[in-house]
């Protein structure tokens, strides 16, 4: 596992609608390995490895959970609100990143536990209640930070037993499994368009944008799904278990996935020895949704997804092992995937 370049797409900023860092890393890590390279109006990135076969897209998207500054108070703290799905717990202390004029680090804070009254400590924390401090004095912060001012959080990549872990794995571990299945040369047996995929935090939106233009008879999406395989969480609560291998998913809330399909890659996976899981998760959604509902045709769809503790924190987990199982299984797709049969 390449750890120097999955910290390179970790560390890369990418709030939503502001994916510009990520996709530059992205364009000198894949230029000269692809046949097609090129950049959407909606800002997603379009690697192509043209081929005989069917259209298949993959999709893996670059934007990562953030922040956006909504007013400057007259002490100098910076309020916001989110983009994407936030715990605020998970907030409180946690360093970022602030992209204004220059780029500033700064802490989240909120009222200290020396001086919240009973009822204040037994509250879960509000995103309103939160804000950030750049150590600097209002009319500098009001200088440096106008309103719409993009934040992400500030956490590095960490090796931790058989796992690494780091803020916005979801998505850039993905990401890095696509990196890595395009870099290693494969011979692919259909038309493919791997699709690197703006504003899925807040929507779906650059997966849509993205799929209408291709027109795939095949959308296989990467992205992590929930390992809550952890204390407290009931056996038939469970969705996937770190280090059993790669999830191929089944359904979640926005999608049935294609039983054909899904069937392909498991028996793909088989026959490569290649760790999977079959993913049945009862909420939440991917990029996975938005290319199946193409006007006029339809795609048949599933998902390569990274079992993932502790989804949208800084401290989201992933087992190497699945990390490396995910690039496999990507790799023998894009070998393979011309073989399957629409009957």
């Amino acid at each position: 596992m390449n750890t120097e370049l999955l910290k390179k797409i970790v560390t890369a900023p990418g709030a939503p609608g502001h994916e510009q860092p990520i996709r530059e890393l992205l364009i000198d890590l894949l230029t000269g390995h692809v046949d097609e390279l090129n950049t959407d109006r909606m800002g997603n990135l379009i690697a192509r490895k043209k081929g005989s076969g069917p259209k298949v897209m993959f999709a893996a998207h670059i934007d990562e959970i953030s922040l956006i500054a909504t007013r400057v108070d007259s002490n100098g703290f910076i309020r916001f609100s989110t983009l994407g799905g936030f715990d605020p717990e998970t907030l409180i202390s946690q360093r970022v990143l602030v992209h204004g004029k220059e780029t500033l680090p700064g802490v989240i804070g909120n009222k200290p536990i020396h001086i919240q009254t009973d009822a204040e400590k037994k509250q879960k924390s509000k995103t309103k209640d939160l804000y950030i401090d750049i150590g600097l004095k209002a009319e500098k912060v009001k200088e440096l930070v106008p309103n719409g001012t993009v934040i992400t959080r500030d956490r590095s990549l960490m090796k931790m037993g058989d796992c690494i872990t780091a803020k916005s794995l979801d998505n850039r571990i993905s990401v890095y499994i696509l990196v890595e299945a395009l870099l290693n040369n494969p011979k692919p047996n259909a038309d493919i368009y791997a699709v690197f995929t703006v504003q899925e935090e807040v929507g779906l939106r650059g997966a849509r944008v993205a799929a209408q233009a291709i027109q795939p008879d095949i959308g296989i999406a990467l992205d992590v799904t929930l390992a809550n395989d952890l204390p407290g969480v009931s056996d038939h609560e469970k969705c996937t278990t770190l280090g059993e291998g790669i999830g191929i998913k089944v359904m979640d809330s926005s999608i049935i996935c294609t039983p054909a399909l899904v069937a392909f890659l498991e028996e793909l996976a088989e026959s490569k020895s290649i760790p999977h899981q079959r993913e049945v998760l009862t909420a939440g959604g991917t990029d996975t949704s938005a290319m199946q509902y193409l006007m006029g045709i339809g795609s048949h769809v599933t998902s390569i997804s990274c079992p993932t503790r502790y989804i949208h924190s800084t401290v989201e987990t992933c087992a190497v092992s699945d990390v490396e199982a995910g690039i496999a299984l990507t790799v023998a797709c894009f070998e393979s995937i011309g073989k399957y049969s629409f009957e």
